[in-house]
């Protein structure tokens, strides 16, 4: 069946369809949520996390019930840095299945036309093939630091399978590559790497310290989007893609982390020295995604990375300055 597998009832989503965006206040979904209101989507649903609580079952079986989304992007997620992964991998690993659990159900009770579920690359094995291809999943041990969270994140693939083997519903699901934008969390003790870097140098910088400490050997190979760009990746899926496949986003391209700190300290402006601490973990060798998929379907990444960054910095040096008062 999985096969020739058609799903039913495909319907286009409009300018007034009702769409809900979950996470809409985080980094992916206020992107999700600007694009949108960029290209005149009118009817967007979304709440807070004090209004409506993901984990929650009749909470939101009541939200889906009240506001009858007919497209759902699925953008919320507990998410961190390898610190906090390895930390509180029982929150992890619970909260976000509960989300998932939670939000795909109620699209089916509700009959969501079409769901976009966005999950992450750490789903892939640590040892996996480079660039990472779809067919990687489960075909290895995972990164040790993140695998409550990985494994939510491939449960969340199932269910979006499941429920289109079951019931024929329109769900698919996107595994973005590590992300940065406007609305990221800058918190040392669970952000990941690249806010956590622009954070440290920009502190360093303001306190004139000497040094920088950085985490790990600086050899690992990173791939980053920036969350604009998922954004625009997000809508093309909905609006083109209805395969069971789940589908990978990423810019293609891939920097060491050692080059990514040189990159950093060059844009904030620290002149101070780097220490590597290398007894910290530097988590999976390489990442790369093979996004030959999506590329071929006719989106690709726009942003490179220095331009992303440059701008990231200065909306979060601008706000230092406001805190300040300056």
């Amino acid at each position: 069946m999985r096969g020739t597998y058609t799903v039913l009832h495909l319907r286009t989503m409009n300018k007034d369809s009702r769409i809900y965006v979950a996470g809409h206040r985080g980094m992916v979904g206020s992107a999700i949520w600007r694009l949108l209101e960029q290209e005149g989507y009118s009817n967007l649903k979304g709440s807070n996390s004090t209004e409506l609580d993901l984990r929650d079952q009749t909470a939101v079986q009541r939200f889906f019930e009240n506001e009858k989304p007919e497209f759902v992007f699925l953008a919320a997620a507990k998410v961190g840095g390898i610190q906090a992964n390895n930390t509180y991998r029982a929150d992890f690993l619970y909260d976000n299945l509960a989300i998932e659990m939670n939000v795909i159900k109620a699209a089916h009770d509700f009959n969501v036309l079409k769901l976009l579920f966005l999950g992450s690359s750490c789903i892939y094995p640590r040892d996996a093939s480079q660039p990472m291809k779809e067919e990687a999943l489960l075909t290895g041990p995972l990164e040790s630091t993140n695998e409550p969270y990985a494994i939510a994140k491939i449960a969340g693939i199932k269910l979006c399978e499941a429920f289109r083997d079951q019931y024929r519903r329109n769900f698919i699901s996107a595994m973005p590559t590590n992300l940065y934008g406007p609305n990221d969390n800058y918190d040392l003790h669970n952000s990941h790497v690249l806010p956590a870097l622009l954070r440290k140098f920009h502190e360093a910088k303001e306190s004139k310290s000497d040094s920088v400490e950085v985490w790990g050997s600086g050899a690992p190979l990173r791939e980053f989007l920036h969350v604009d760009d998922l954004a625009s990746a997000s809508l093309f899926l909905m609006k083109n893609y209805n395969e069971r496949q789940f589908i990978n986003v990423g810019s293609g391209k891939e920097v060491s982390i050692r080059d990514l700190v040189q990159l950093v300290q060059k844009i904030v402006g620290f002149s101070g020295e780097v220490k590597w601490n290398t007894e910290k973990p530097d988590g999976t060798p390489r990442k790369l995604m093979d996004n030959s998929r999506i590329n071929q379907l006719g989106w690709r990444a726009m942003i490179d990375l220095e331009t992303g960054i440059r701008a990231v910095y200065q909306e979060y040096d601008n706000q230092e300055t406001l805190l300040r008062g300056v």
